[in-house]
Order: C-alpha cells, then sequence, then structure tokens
C-alpha cells in the first residue's frame, strides 16, 4: 500500500509540473511571439507542406496589393472589423478559416485554405502575434 500511495504522488506530482509549464495541449503552443511571426511571415513557403507564405499574397506596404490586401494597419483594423470580436479572435479566424471575413473586392477562396492543418497552433499564434503589430 505505501508503495501505491509513492507511486500516485508521484503521478500527481508529475501531473502538477506538466500542467504548470504548459503542457497537456500541443507541445509548446502558447502566447504567439511576434519575431517568430514576422519570420514565419516573410517566408515564401511555411511548413513541410509548402503552404504559401503571407508574403506571397500581402504586403506591409499601405495601399501596395498583391494578390491580397495589404495587410498595413491590419492590427487596427481586426479591432473593429467585427463587434464581440477581439483583433486576436479576428486574425486567428481570418487565418483558419480564410472565408469567414472576405475583404470586399477580393473573392473567397483566392486565400490558401489549409494553415489550420499545414501550421502548428503555434506558429497560427506567432502569426496572430505578428498581425497584432501591424498598427
Amino acid at each position: 500500500m505505501k508503495r501505491l500511495t509513492h507511486v500516485f504522488a508521484v503521478f500527481v506530482l508529475a501531473a502538477l509540473l506538466l500542467a504548470a509549464c504548459g503542457g497537456g495541449g500541443e507541445e509548446g503552443a502558447g502566447a504567439g511571439d511576434a519575431q517568430r511571426g514576422k519570420a514565419l511571415y516573410e517566408q515564401t513557403i511555411i511548413g513541410p507542406n509548402a503552404a504559401p507564405g503571407c508574403t506571397t499574397c500581402h504586403s506591409t506596404e499601405p495601399g501596395k496589393v498583391l494578390v491580397g490586401p495589404s495587410h498595413a494597419g491590419i492590427a487596427t483594423i481586426a479591432e473593429s472589423a467585427e463587434p464581440g470580436k477581439s483583433a486576436e479572435q479576428f486574425l486567428k479566424e481570418s487565418i483558419i478559416n480564410p472565408n469567414a471575413h472576405v475583404t470586399e473586392g477580393f473573392t473567397a477562396g483566392i486565400m490558401y485554405q489549409n494553415y489550420s492543418k499545414d501550421l502548428s497552433e503555434q506558429e497560427i499564434n506567432d502569426l496572430v502575434a505578428y498581425l497584432l503589430t501591424l498598427k
């Protein structure tokens, strides 16, 4: 019985440590890092499935349209884009469900549709953190 209590105590301690370190979900997923997000944003290809990088279709220069709209000021736009949603929620949804918010003058279905499958949760969080710096 004493050994069983010891094993249980070790298990509980391990579970508490894992929870404190953010474990239990995707490994390493957490708050986004804007620097990592900027590095991802600037890649022409992201991930092992060769997803197009953001700069393939979007500029961060005001008024400069490539395939998609400019992301200059996207954080400010996202703050009031949809009532009841934070800028972070709006941007994340725009990445994982690209047809949820299509900018006027652009066509649904043009944006790459598989970022939610091709990018990790951490990579998406990092991209959102970077986009939130574009005021």
